[in-house]
Order: C-alpha cells, then sequence, then structure tokens
C-alpha cells in the first residue's frame, strides 16, 4: 500500500511556499492570515475559502484534517481554523433549494487514505472493487466496498491524473492531465504502460473512455482537442475543435459506436466519427452556455448539463430537438456530473452547499433532490459520476477524499 504524506514547516519558510497569484487574492486581515495563506495556496487557491459556505471552528478542523496532518502542531493547528473560524463561519447564501418526492436513497461513504488528494471519478470494476483518481497525490487507488480495504497505487511523476477507466481486461487507465500522458496499470502486475502524446500542443488529457472495439477516446480541455489511442499499436491521434476554447470535457460512446463530447468553454456539443475523427459541432440554444459533462440514455437521447446557466438538457440527434429544463437550486447552482439509470436522469449542483444530488424523471419533467453528505462539513465537488451494475451511483466528494455509493430505489406507485 502507498501511504503519500505532505510536511510542512513554520514561520518564514512557510510564506516562501506561497506562489506569487495565490498572495494576490487577499484574505481578511487578521491574526493567522499570513500562516493560512502559505499551508493552504501550497495546494490550492484561497478561492475555495473564500466561496466556502463557512465553517464552525469544529468544523474548520474537521475540513482541514482530511487535507494536512496538523496533529503534531496543535498551535499551528489552533492559529489556522481559528483564523477561518473568524472571518468564514457559517452562511446559508449557497444553500440549495431540495425538492422533495417519492423516491429513496442511501449513501454509503469511504474515506481514501492519503490526505488532500482529492479524490474523484470512482469508476465499478468487473469483480466489484471500485478504482478512483487521487489527482492532487499522483496516484490511483483500489477499494474493495465489502471489506473496505484501500490500495493506493503512486504514478511516474508529475502525471496527476484527472479520470481513471477501464478496458474489457480489467487494465486501468489514467489520464495524465499534467503531463501530457495517458497510463495503463496493470492490476496483476502493477506495471504501468505510459503513452506520450505525439503533439507538445496536447498537455492536459482528460477524460476517457473505450469504445466496444477497445479503443481509447479522450479530450483534452485546454488543449482543444479529442484524442483516439489504439492499444494494440500503441499509436495516437489527436484533432483540434474547430471552436477555439471550446474546451472538450465529457465524452461518452452511443450505442452505434460513435463518442460524443461535451464543450467547457462554449455552447455545444460535439460528435465524432469513429472512422476518420472528423467532428461535428452541435450549437445549444444559449450562447453562454457550457457543458461540463454529458451522458447518452439507452434511448438515444443525448442528455447534458448546461453549467453556465443552471439547467438540464436533452438533444435527440435523430430529430435535432434540444430542450432544457431549470435546475432547482438556480442559474448559480452550476450542474456538473450526470448519469442516466434505468430512464432516470441523476446530476449534481456543485456551487451549492451542501452539494446537491438532483433526480430528474424525464416522463414527468420532475425533480427531486437530496443533500449529499460530506462528513460533518459541505465541502463537495462531485466531478464525474457513473452507475454500477446492480443499478445504483458512484459519486465522491473531492474537497474531502470521500468515495460514496449511493443506493437507488424506484418510488412506490400510490394506491388507488
Amino acid at each position: 500500500m502507498f501511504i503519500f504524506a505532505r510536511s510542512f514547516v513554520t514561520g518564514a519558510a512557510l510564506i516562501a511556499l506561497v506562489p506569487a497569484a495565490a498572495q494576490a487574492q487577499q484574505l481578511p486581515e487578521g491574526a493567522g492570515k499570513q500562516t493560512v495563506e502559505a499551508v493552504c495556496t501550497a495546494c490550492h487557491n484561497t478561492s475555495l475559502i473564500t466561496r466556502s459556505s463557512g465553517y464552525s471552528l469544529d468544523h474548520w478542523r474537521e475540513l482541514t484534517a482530511t487535507m494536512v496532518d496538523l496533529s503534531g502542531d496543535t498551535a499551528l493547528r489552533d492559529e489556522i481554523t481559528g483564523y477561518l473560524a473568524a472571518n468564514f463561519p457559517p452562511h446559508d447564501k449557497l444553500a440549495p433549494t431540495l425538492i422533495p418526492g417519492p423516491a429513496k436513497v442511501t449513501f454509503k461513504e469511504w474515506v481514501t487514505p492519503t490526505l488532500g488528494q482529492r479524490t474523484r471519478d470512482p469508476i465499478q470494476a468487473a469483480d466489484g472493487t471500485i478504482w478512483w483518481a487521487g489527482q492532487f497525490a499522483n496516484l490511483i487507488g483500489r477499494l474493495d466496498p465489502v471489506t473496505g480495504e484501500m490500495t493506493e497505487y503512486p504514478l511516474p511523476d508529475g502525471a496527476y491524473p484527472h479520470s481513471v477507466t477501464l478496458d474489457a481486461a480489467g487494465n486501468v487507465w489514467y489520464t495524465g492531465n499534467k503531463n501530457g500522458t495517458v497510463g495503463k496499470f496493470d492490476p496483476k502486475t502493477e506495471k504501468i504502460t505510459v503513452y506520450k502524446m505525439p503533439d507538445p500542443a496536447a498537455r492536459d488529457p482528460h477524460t476517457a473512455i473505450f469504445d466496444s472495439a477497445g479503443i481509447l477516446w479522450f479530450t483534452l480541455q485546454h488543449s482543444n482537442m479529442i484524442g483516439r489511442l489504439d492499444p494494440r499499436t500503441g499509436a495516437v491521434k489527436l484533432v483540434k475543435v474547430d471552436t477555439p476554447k471550446a474546451r472538450p470535457y465529457g465524452i461518452k460512446i452511443d450505442a452505434t459506436g460513435t463518442p460524443w463530447a461535451s464543450c467547457n468553454g462554449s455552447n455545444c456539443l460535439i460528435k465524432i466519427d469513429p472512422a476518420t475523427m472528423a467532428l461535428t459541432e452541435i450549437k445549444l440554444p444559449i450562447p453562454e452556455t457550457t457543458v461540463r459533462r454529458l451522458e447518452i440514455a439507452s434511448d438515444g437521447m443525448i442528455w447534458y448539463v448546461n453549467s453556465s446557466q443552471g439547467r438540464l438538457g436533452r438533444y435527440n440527434p435523430k430529430t435535432g430537438e434540444i430542450k432544457e429544463w431549470p435546475s432547482p437550486s438556480g442559474k448559480a447552482s452550476h450542474p456538473y456530473a450526470i448519469a442516466v439509470v434505468d430512464g432516470i436522469v441523476w446530476y449534481n449542483e456543485s456551487r451549492r452547499r451542501p452539494d446537491a444530488l438532483v433526480r430528474f424523471d424525464p416522463r414527468t419533467e420532475s425533480f427531486q433532490s437530496w443533500a449529499i453528505p460530506s462528513g460533518g462539513v459541505h465541502a463537495g465537488i462531485i466531478r464525474h459520476m457513473r452507475a454500477t451494475r446492480e443499478g445504483n451511483l458512484l459519486i465522491h466528494q473531492s474537497s474531502t477524499n470521500r468515495i460514496i455509493e449511493v443506493g437507488l430505489s424506484r418510488p412506490v406507485p400510490a394506491t388507488q
């Protein structure tokens, strides 16, 4: 088992850790400000603090304990959490609008071992185990949901995996988001095979998925590209998206084997010809739209989250019809991850605290939603969700290193 540890120093050496850009984002004045800037911005921007829902002293302690181990220096811990509690107390400005309804769900949580890893993108293997990416800690992990046992595996330097997916043989593939690679991890031998991008402009492999022929398709968000990797030959082919800064993000395969991608920087969906890699962009009605992720239902409908407008959308590739519905928490709710299970659409509102899990029934066009647990704090976010073979959902809370299985049940029809 691989356990990643971070060490921190105090005093003037701490301040040297602060990136110039992070220092420029001012926190309120107060005792402990410089120390908070130094410790927190060693890993993330201060905007994650200022955009939070605020916490009590005990909850700030709980949240920071998921990121760094300060148990050996209680004075440092108290300085940091005391400043945070004084300047960022709880508020309800980000509270979601939760919709009641007849459906029932259950949440089962696991906390991954390495602090501050930003656990994300869990996926179920054929044997029932769950794999995830620990992006900030440069690892992938394996969870046995029956025993709770977890094992973490370090990746080559600089990979910082954005996501993981599985091939038919059970190998775990990760996207090296920081070093322009895609990697294959063999769980039997623990051997890692690295595939480098053939173009230096292809910097950030993002999300990946296999088609039925065993070809890996993936997006490269900031590089504005779509990629295809043939594991049999190792050949990688890349194509550029026509719209500048379209930022292809999520990717799925339809029943015909055609990949579709979402645009996180423009109002488009992208259809990819699997033979030629020719791209066809479908423009969505609201020009300001951006789409984090999409999902393809069994009837061929393409569901997407209109993240910038706080809406859920559906595109019919046969007729070209596009329809959208406002999400319960409004325009600023930023829907993010999405999955369709048994005809029901599930997604999350990522800019609410707590992160809300939303259920949408296309037959009745009705919503229902729940607050997603994350220990005692509300610090999401779900960035990807996928169904299990049993018809449940795998989600995560990246800020608190949690993998969550959502047990789904159908509502009981009312008696006549």
